[in-house]
């Protein structure tokens, strides 16, 4: 696992069922919303502050979505991705990444190729039951409930980047 970790420059992530539980809630007017944990977040910063970049690949379009990576800095956003495989290429020629230096956490059929290429995958522990073999990692947390904190420490802890990302917050 840490051989894997180590080489890690990109966390590329699905949204509903990973950075939310899955639930998507309209309100009489339409207007969807979707809550996402605030622990994720801050992960997702440690994460960047250690020099890994993050994006997120979703098969839906929001723009609760796109104004959560703003908020989180996160500027590869791909959304309406039905394939996942088409942007996880273009995201790879763009930054001149190879497979082994990506990481990508999905919870559903659809995130099968791309997890299956990556250098290190992850899922929820409510994920689709069938994608579970095919990972490096199921996360003990499930979706929109700080899993993604979690693979983001392991991540930090594994490739010995904790001490310096955190440094601030110990005394």
């Amino acid at each position: 696992m840490k051989d894997r970790l180590t080489k890690i420059r990109l966390l590329l992530l699905d949204v509903d069922g990973i950075l939310t539980d899955g639930r998507i809630i309209y309100d009489h007017d339409g207007v969807e919303s979707k809550m996402f944990d605030v622990k994720d977040g801050h992960g997702l910063k440690l994460i960047q502050r250690a020099g890994i970049r993050v994006g997120i690949i979703t098969g839906r379009s929001s723009e609760v979505v796109a104004l959560r990576a703003r908020e989180l800095g996160i500027d590869i956003v791909y959304q309406c991705a039905k394939e996942k495989m088409v942007p996880y290429r273009e995201i790879l020629e763009n930054l001149g990444l190879m497979d082994d230096e990506v990481a990508y956490m999905g919870d559903d059929l659809v995130d099968l190729p791309v997890l299956t290429r990556v250098g290190f995958s992850a899922t929820v522990a409510d994920a689709v039951e069938d994608i579970k073999p095919y990972v490096h990692y199921v996360a003990q947390k499930k979706g929109g409930r700080a899993a993604v904190r979690e693979v983001c420490d392991l991540l930090l802890k594994e490739s010995g980047k904790w001490s310096e990302v955190t440094r601030r917050y110990f005394p």
